[in-house]
């Protein structure tokens, strides 16, 4: 299976009153980052056969743009495996139950899907060979591709949203070179 784990896009600031916080919606900025990851992996062609969302609106949101501007017609799903206050295990459990799949896209939040995804790539010392966490920087809208076989987890890549905005960027620029005409 190919886990891609998304940390949700930008949601402006973090309300004080968790009732609101969990209805606190994406920003102008948070839909612009979903547009641009979705085209960059529409470029890569990137389709996911799952996708699964953290109940909060934020994180539903980001999960539906791209899954809608990726192509993917099925419902997406929402699991408290992704909430804020779930555990690694939680995570673990929902990961066993989608093993089927091929492309899975799981949208979450900081810090567990941050710890999530550096406990599924621990990491061996020579001192301490049991793996500790790995640690790693999500920022919000930053994706990360693992490759998980046979109980192994590999990152293949890592996109920061800034290097995803320079991505697109770089892909919408028309390609019929200038020509002056003085």
């Amino acid at each position: 299976m190919t886990l891609f784990i998304l940390r949700h896009a930008s949601a402006g600031t973090r309300r004080s009153n968790p009732l609101l916080d969990v209805k606190r919606p994406l920003d102008k900025d948070g839909k612009a980052q979903c547009l641009q990851l979705a085209h960059v992996l529409n470029a890569l062609k990137v389709n996911f056969d799952l996708v699964i969302s953290s109940p909060l609106k934020r994180s539903l949101q980001t999960a539906q743009l791209i899954a809608t501007e990726t192509g993917y017609e099925q419902e997406v799903l929402i699991s408290a495996a992704l909430a804020p206050a779930a555990t690694f295990a939680q995570f673990q459990h929902l990961l066993r139950d989608c093993s089927s799949a091929e492309n899975v896209l799981v949208v979450g939040h900081n810090p567990n899907i941050t710890q999530f995804l550096g406990q599924l790539l621990g990491v061996c010392t020579l001192d301490d060979p049991e793996p500790a966490p790995a640690r790693i920087r999500l920022r919000k809208g930053s994706l990360a591709r693992i490759n998980l076989q046979r109980n192994t987890a590999v990152l293949q890549s890592l996109l920061d949203p800034r290097v995803i905005r320079a991505l697109y960027t770089t892909s919408t620029k028309s390609s019929r070179s200038r020509t002056s005409r003085k």
